[in-house]
């Protein structure tokens, strides 16, 4: 996914000196990493963070089709996603699995790849409800989110795919296709529109009427019939990057009184045929309560959509600071994520990128709208170089107060090593631990499964066992995914927030909760999107409070009245349920 590795049709002879790029020059004093560090920062730190992989033992058996047979077309190697959410309302947490399929002169035996739905039992297992809750077709799926977008008072499916998306209606735990009548393939809605080719969304309240809109990002325009050939080699296809086509603009779609959605694109300031959109992170960059939209693009400036006030948005990502890296280049963007790294009011916008580009965090700059690249700074750099990162999430990890950065990471072409000998196609996801705003990468101590080299691509977070720590979804191209247990001991107190909203935001999505104890100040908006095709756990939050044994005060600022509540002198370990008044 960087035009710096693509080679065309006969120019073979130049591939040696094409294939491996100059590493980023880090010229400026907020990218340099501490010169003092020589090291592996893994030796540096002893955490109790600790993870068990449980997939097998949970009961989650479920393997990603790519399709491939031998033709290497692109998107074989961009899934797949899924994410924790409660599709029955009895309080635990399922999954969903994203598939894709065969392709169409594909010769395969007899089964039709699927989704799949795993309900959670409560006991640490999870069981194949797929058939019986009509999961029971097949698409070319990318990713998927959730919410209860008609506000009936169940979590509702939406599917982004090669071609059509599909939007799954929630009817009391058996889910039926509404597509068609709610408008929101992800196509442009104009005659004989090139078929889109969706990859992460989000469901956010654009205009704050209590209806949950659609972002949906779109990658290029591609189809089996206009493939193009590209080697690394010189002597062998590979997968191509999107630098030789056309990309696709992200679509916005309005929920109107969770009947159907009216494609606002182009009215709402979103269109841009410039985006080859992978990643999608919802924030509140200014904090004037309206939702803000960023988004990762891949090899192409990256997007940063202030909302208006209106509903409507004005794409700022290159006055901000966001658009491009330290030297002005566009990298290869993936998955996505926003948090205040340092609990000092400044989010940070995290984005996962190709191998020899390191990850990204770009902090504000104050409270205002500019940001800078402190990925040095924050000791990020050079352990995720040669990693080409998908999935990318924030999550207090030990529950002491501040935000860990975890990362899936996998290379899109199978034979990399052959000619980056120090790039390999399957790679270890890591664990950076926050050490007050330095990140220090623990994943070879944190378990077996942060040893294990894998095609790592969507990373969700839950507590989806109830014990007051974050779990770990990792999902797998063309393998198996990996649930990971969260066994950390000990680790710190928390506080959990529930939040319920006014019909018809019943998730209360966009609301912002600020929890103080002790002096550390905390903020998390309630939100989907976030890393890459999957949807991590939006609504209840969890705190990480440390050894404090109470939290302060704690105060909800609600996403369409702008109304807030408030409570003081919380008792740790316990969840807080909070109705909208």
């Amino acid at each position: 996914m960087n035009i710096r590795f693509l080679i065309f049709g006969m120019a073979l002879l130049t591939l040696m000196n094409c294939g491996k790029k100059e590493a980023p020059q880090e010229n400026l004093d907020f990218t340099k990493e501490d010169p003092s560090f020589t090291g592996d920062r893994s030796t540096n730190v002893e955490t109790p963070i600790k993870f068990t992989d449980i997939t097998e033992q949970a009961g989650i058996d479920f393997t990603h089709i790519t399709g491939a047979f031998g033709k290497k077309w692109m998107p074989e190697t961009i899934g797949s996603g899924g994410g924790f959410f409660d599709y029955n309302n009895d309080g635990l947490l399922d999954i969903f699995l994203v598939n894709s399929n065969y392709w169409s002169d594909h010769e395969h035996d007899s089964s039709i790849p699927t989704s799949k739905l795993y309900r959670n039992s409560g006991d640490g297992k999870f069981e194949d409800v797929s058939e019986e809750a009509g999961i029971n077709f097949s698409i070319y799926g990318m990713g998927s989110t959730f919410a209860d977008f008609d506000a009936d008072g169940d979590m509702d499916i939406y599917i982004t795919a090669v071609g059509n998306n599909v939007l799954l209606r929630n009817d009391n735990g058996r889910f039926q296709d509404i597509t068609r009548q709610a408008k929101v393939s992800g196509n442009s809605p104009e005659i004989h529109a090139f078929p889109a080719w969706s990859t992460s969304a989000a469901w956010v309240d654009v205009d704050r009427d209590g209806w949950l809109d659609l972002f949906v990002a779109n990658y290029v325009k591609w189809t089996p019939e206009t493939d193009i050939y590209t080697t690394r080699d010189g002597k062998t296809k590979s997968y191509a990057t999107p630098d030789v086509y056309e990309g696709e603009t992200c679509r916005l779609y309005k929920n109107i009184q969770g009947k159907y959605f009216e494609d606002i694109t182009n009215s709402s300031g979103v269109l841009n045929h410039e985006g080859k959109s992978l990643g999608v992170a919802i924030a509140d960059f200014n904090q004037d309560n309206w939702p803000d939209i960023v988004v990762s693009n891949d090899t192409q400036p990256n997007f940063l959509y202030m909302n208006n006030g209106d509903g409507t948005f004005t794409n700022k990502a290159i006055i901000a600071g966001v658009g491009y890296d330290e030297n002005g280049r566009a990298r290869a963007g993936m998955g996505i994520d926003v948090a205040d790294v340092e609990n000092n009011d400044r989010q940070a916008i995290a984005i996962g990128n190709f191998s020899q580009e390191p990850v990204s965090l770009y902090t504000q700059i104050g409270q205002g709208e500019l940001f800078q690249d402190r990925a040095g700074a924050a000791r990020l750099t050079r352990p995720s170089l040669l990693k080409l990162t998908f999935g990318l999430q924030f999550a207090d990890l030990d529950m002491d107060g501040y935000q860990d950065l975890l990362m899936a990471n996998g290379h899109i072409e199978p034979e990399i090593n052959n000619v980056q000998k120090d790039i390999t196609f399957a790679q270890v996801p890591q664990i950076f631990y926050n050490d007050s705003g330095k990140y220090i990468e623990i994943g070879g101590k944190a378990g077996d499964a942060f040893n294990l080299p894998i095609v790592g691509r969507g990373l969700a977070t839950a507590d989806y066992d109830q014990d007051g720590d974050y779990d770990v979804l990792i999902t797998v191209n063309g393998g198996s995914p990996r649930l990971l247990q969260n066994n950390t001991e000990p680790f710190g107190n928390f506080v959990k927030v529930q939040l319920k909203g006014k019909k018809p935001n019943l998730q209360a999505i966009g609301a912002c909760v600020t929890l103080w104890a002790e002096g550390l100040k905390q903020q998390r908006m309630i939100r989907t999107g976030s890393s890459y095709l999957v949807q991590s756990e939006t609504n209840p939050v969890l705190f990480g409070i440390g050894q404090k044994t109470k939290a302060d005060s704690l105060v909800v600022s609600w996403p369409t009245s702008g109304k807030k509540t408030k409570l003081a002198n919380l008792e740790v370990n316990q969840t807080f349920v909070i109705d909208e008044k």
